[in-house]
């Protein structure tokens, strides 16, 4: 069985998607059609980025989730058994099965990033990964400390993401680095996503969520609040309200596509940020002759 894998922020560059554009008709209609949904070029700020704005949430999230979903659908032999997405990329695992159409993702998408967008110019909030220490020692920290900081991300085994309150994610970095952590890297991200900070956004999003119709998806897909498979479109749905503050669960959904027989995986993104993390979830429970691609 095959999996395909879709990236969030990070994996986006200057000059994304042109190759799709420049040989596939319908990559470059779809490409269009996304400049006319949006009301500006944002093939532009893909191929070019004169004005150095991919890296902001309202282009970056928007730029990725089309690039995604172009990819899957002029793929010769797109016939996946499941999906997952991290972070953004479960909207464009959601459009790639057809929960959701290219259109309806893409003004969702844009909802979600021009909320969030806004949200990071109102809080100081960042994100920080931190490898070395298992799950619970960095969750109790977090837990003790001030509540204002949360785990956001369960990547791969010893490499979780924390999310809050900057003045906060650094005093508690800087106790984790005198406990073990073996590394920490503060994120190119503007706020703290998948955390209470980002409540706001969830109840705007909701009132949204709930006017897009969502369709039964061709295979299970795994979505980031729990890590298991869905076919469900009301519980898909409710899953993509709660996304917006809950941690990304992404060991436990490579864990569980594991347990079903999944053979390989492929990642769809950019630029390829997801096969590491993969490959460490596979050592970790002996599964490394399973592809990844």
């Amino acid at each position: 069985m095959k999996a395909y894998l879709f990236s969030g922020q990070g994996s986006q560059f200057v000059g994304m998607g042109k190759d799709l554009y420049d040989k596939s008709f319908l990559a470059k209609r779809l490409f269009q059609l996304s400049n006319k949904i949006l009301n500006f070029s944002i093939t532009s700020v893909m191929f070019e980025d004169k004005k150095n704005i991919l890296k902001y949430t309202r282009y970056t999230q928007i730029a990725i989730y089309i690039y995604s979903v172009i990819k899957t659908k002029i793929l010769n032999n797109f016939n996946p058994d499941m999906v997952a997405g991290h972070s953004l990329g479960e909207f464009s695992a959601l459009s790639s099965v057809g929960v959701l159409s290219f259109e309806d993702g893409l003004r969702l998408v844009k909802k979600r990033a021009d909320i969030m967008q806004e949200i990071c110019e109102n809080t100081d909030g960042g994100m920080a990964a931190i490898f070395g220490l298992e799950d619970k020692i960095v969750e109790s920290i977090c837990k003790e400390k001030n509540g204002n900081v949360v785990p956001s991300n369960y990547n791969a085994p010893k490499q979780i993401v924390i999310s809050g309150e900057l003045k906060f994610l650094r005093k508690i970095c800087s106790h984790l680095k005198k406990i073990g952590t073996t590394k920490i890297i503060y994120l190119p991200v503007h706020g703290a996503f998948h955390s209470p900070i980002m409540e706001p956004a969830k109840k705007k999003l909701e009132n949204i969520i709930k006017n897009i119709t969502f369709k039964k998806p061709k295979c299970p897909i795994y979505q980031n609040v729990t890590g298991n498979s869905v076919t469900n479109c009301g519980e898909i749905k409710r899953n993509i309200i709660k996304h917006i503050t809950s941690p990304v669960k992404w060991k436990q959904t490579i864990k569980n596509m594991i347990s079903v027989g999944v053979s390989s995986f492929e990642e769809i993104s950019p630029k390829s940020i997801l096969k590491g993390m993969v490959k460490k979830i596979l050592i970790e429970f002996n599964k490394k002759k399973c592809k990844i691609m």
